[in-house]
């Protein structure tokens, strides 16, 4: 086995995205343009990873069906290693559809791994976790619970950087979240997790409701980090002491927002194995996050390059 920097365990899908003039309800649009490209939190932060120059991996499940080929072949072309990957025989691999609206930018996706069964527990091999021991970073995405909890366990053991990018209400996610060195939510998760509700709040929360429930959950779980993501607003990060807030990098021609947040959080772990510079961590992520706004996809060319991100930071 290999030695890699960066892991990266969880969901990976092949997304359609369709470029529209505005964003249809209960009507006919016509495309502006189509393109089917790799997608997925777990599968952006790989590719992003290795376009920022880690050795990188990813841990996760496809089918043996086309879909599943063309993740695969995705993957190499990018330079993530899929040696980790499980092929189920038989099954569909996830896709997702997302109406891309052309004047800002803002998306809308739906997704399913309908017929795709989850890494287990089991899955994490022997191999597998001298992979993780010698690992730098784990990034977790809340999918692939249970394959997520016995990795996530093996790189705490370990002292191997564990990054959550928490986004979604998931079963599993309890386990997860204690494990967790860099726990950084969307705004949603965060006051939602932290009010108990079961289901996201995605309106009607303020960045002062975000701040209560960062420092809730950094008491809840005391991971070295908490933060939150929250689009245009920028970021927020505490590490018991410090609360840092960092706006977000103006973009005067947003493409497409699909894959925004996976990348901040590549951006922020990377950092993070150079300096625990709270500022220059979320610095850093905005920058590969405001790049990434010129193309279609998280994943490349939309996604930087390690030089392009720091010739935009220089340049600012």
């Amino acid at each position: 086995m290999k030695d890699f920097d960066y892991l990266s365990l969880g969901f990976v899908s092949n997304d359609h995205l369709a470029v529209l003039p505005y964003l249809p309800v209960d009507t006919k649009v016509r495309m502006l343009s189509h393109a089917i490209l790799g997608g997925g939190p777990a599968g952006n932060a790989a590719a992003g990873a290795a376009t920022l120059g880690l050795r990188t991996a990813f841990v996760g499940t496809v089918g043996d069906d086309a879909d599943g080929r063309m993740i695969l072949e995705e993957f190499a072309r990018e330079g993530v290693d899929t040696s980790m990957v499980a092929v189920r025989k038989g099954a569909t691999s996830a896709i997702a559809y997302l109406w891309i609206e052309e004047k800002t930018g803002a998306r809308s996706c739906a997704w399913t791994r309908e017929g795709l069964d989850e890494l287990t527990a089991d899955e994490i091999t022997p191999a597998i976790a001298d992979a993780i021991r010698r690992a730098k970073v784990l990034h977790l995405d809340g999918h692939n619970a249970a394959g997520a909890i016995a990795a996530a366990k093996v790189a705490k053991a370990a002292g191997v950087t564990v990054m959550y990018d928490a986004g979604t209400i998931r079963a599993g996610m309890d386990e997860i979240l204690p494990l967790a060195d860099l726990l950084i939510c969307s705004g949603e998760f965060a006051v939602s997790v932290a009010a108990g509700k079961d289901a996201l709040i995605t309106t009607g929360y303020t960045e002062a409701e975000v701040e209560a429930a960062v420092r809730a959950l950094y008491a809840k779980y005391r991971p070295t980090v908490c933060g939150a993501t929250m689009g245009v607003k920028g970021s927020m990060c505490f590490d018991g002491e410090n609360l840092v807030k960092c706006p977000a990098f103006p973009v005067e021609k947003v493409v497409d927002t699909t894959g925004c947040g996976d990348l901040f959080h590549v951006g922020f772990a990377v950092r993070w194995l150079e300096t625990h510079d709270l500022l220059a961590c979320q610095r850093f992520g905005a920058a590969v996050s405001a790049i990434k706004c010129r193309g279609l996809s998280g994943r490349p060319p939309s996604a930087p390059t390690r030089a392009e991100v720091e010739a935009f930071l220089a340049a600012r």
